[in-house]
């Protein structure tokens, strides 16, 4: 089992200073890391971003554009080289963005899937996102769709290929479509929480594996060779037992839907990475839900010691 190493991406250049840069502290004074073996790397395990702008770029209608482009890099440095010591990255966001950085780093590196796990699908393009915060957009970013200057990073993009990502647990469609969002590509593998309940969690989460790894009927079988990451937004969950986000939406996976989706992934020796993001320890003033958040990720993480 490659030994975990957890690096801090307290970025909020894709949303807005609201509390989420503070997840990171409250995860591991939740003791998120007890009995995980994990590495913290010090000050190396903790990249800063830069200072927030809440003035939109005029050239891309993105806040924090060009902050975000070198926030990715300098992140995708850190996660490359957890990656290339053989460690597992757990990076604790932040914000959605921080997924451009920790895909980078795998694109440095070849070809690799996404396990997308979201409450919302965050496929917008600027021009439909009503703040021009790219929390709303990465996954469409990541795969190409708005301005160069988040696509292409280093001239690698997209980071990741339609056919290479599989969306579960996400519960906006009537709302992303009234706002204008475009629509979700035919060639990424996306099944809702309504898909997920009919279909049952484990179960969805094996097919996204298999797909993600080329093993299942149709599965690539080729771009995602390099194995996949996966990114974690809490908002996944029921907003009754996670109302620690900013944005909020009725119903969502319990907390057992999830942990089985961690465990079957995380569990797979090809999963390459996992990030979390977010969570608001500001909207959960006593600490439970940290607490519980926790536990859900050690469970979920703990299902890498069967990974050969």
């Amino acid at each position: 089992m490659r030994e975990l190493a957890i690096v801090e991406a307290p970025s909020v250049l894709g949303l807005r200073p609201c509390g989420v840069e503070e997840l990171p502290t409250a995860l591991l004074d939740a003791g998120l890391a007890d009995g995980l073996g994990a590495v913290q790397a010090g000050r190396v395990g903790r990249v800063e971003p830069p200072a927030y702008d809440p003035a939109r770029d005029p050239g891309t209608g993105v806040l924090n554009a060009h902050a975000i482009a070198r926030y990715s890099a300098r992140l995708a440095d850190t996660v490359g080289a957890v990656l290339d010591a053989g460690r597992f990255p757990l990076v604790l966001g932040g914000d959605c963005s921080i997924l451009l950085g920790n895909l980078l780093a795998l694109r440095r590196r070849g070809p690799h899937g996404l396990l997308f796990l979201d409450g919302h699908t965050d496929f917008y393009q600027p021009s439909a996102e009503p703040n021009g915060e790219a929390a709303s957009m990465e996954l469409a970013l990541a795969t190409g769709r708005g301005p160069r200057l988040l696509t292409d990073l280093e001239g690698r993009g997209p980071l990741v290929r339609d056919e290479d990502v599989v969306a579960l647990g996400f519960r906006d469609g009537v709302e992303s479509a009234r706002a204008g969002m475009q629509p979700l590509p035919a060639a990424l593998h996306a099944v809702d929480l309504d898909g997920v309940r009919a279909a049952g969690a484990d179960a969805v989460a094996r097919e996204a594996v298999d797909r993600l790894v080329g093993g299942a009927k149709g599965g690539t079988g080729d771009g995602s060779g390099g194995g996949f990451w996966v990114h974690l937004d809490v908002d996944v969950l029921d907003d009754a037992i996670m109302p620690a986000v900013d944005y909020r939406q009725p119903g969502g996976l319990t907390w057992e839907e999830l942990e089985s989706v961690l465990r079957t992934a995380l569990g797979d020796a090809r999963a390459v990475g996992l990030d979390v993001t977010i969570f608001n320890p500001r909207l959960d003033p006593d600490g439970t839900i940290a607490a519980r958040l926790a536990e859900c990720l050690r469970r979920g993480l703990s299902a890498r010691a069967a990974c050969t």
